[in-house]
């Protein structure tokens, strides 16, 4: 199974936002810090603030945070939220059409591994893969530019 890259936007946009404290931080600069579209990261980020786990602000000083807590965020309720289609085959999608559905043990299979997987999101919560603003600490660039965070650990 993939997630989706909102999926993955998603945790990232939680994290960064997480990472940032009170400060509100806005879809430009946290684009910017991940090198990913701006307009990706605003659907996120809107879908995010309507899910209640961001609050935006509007405004020329704008920008978002998290709406609760990081202990408050359980990444199984976000990976809910944000995925469309947990159909890991086509016979657990409403337009079956696969001819052995009726006496095939291929979906109960699949559905024990999704609920293993989801299961282990809905342990964790936002606290539990939360970065320290520290690990975020952007590098010095040319011109302005803003850097990919620098991660703990990268490349181990």
């Amino acid at each position: 199974m993939k997630l989706t890259t909102f999926s993955d936007y998603a945790l990232r946009v939680l994290m960064y936002a997480g990472a940032a404290g009170e400060r509100l931080v806005t879809i430009e600069e946290t684009a910017k810090a991940y090198r990913v579209s701006q307009a990706h990261l605003m659907k996120v980020v809107n879908m995010l603030t309507k899910a209640g786990y961001l609050r935006g602000v509007r405004g020329r000083s704008g920008g978002f945070t998290l709406a609760k807590p990081a202990e408050q965020i359980n990444l199984g309720a976000v990976m809910r939220a944000t995925e469309v289609d947990f159909a890991l085959v086509e016979c657990l999608t409403p337009s079956n059409q696969c001819v052995i559905s009726g006496c095939c043990r291929l979906p109960s299979l699949m559905n024990q591994a999704l609920n293993a997987f989801m299961a282990t999101f809905d342990q964790y919560t936002l606290a539990d893969i939360m970065l320290s603003p520290r690990d975020f600490a952007l590098s010095a660039a040319p011109e302005g530019e803003i850097r990919a965070p620098v991660l703990p650990n990268a490349g181990q």
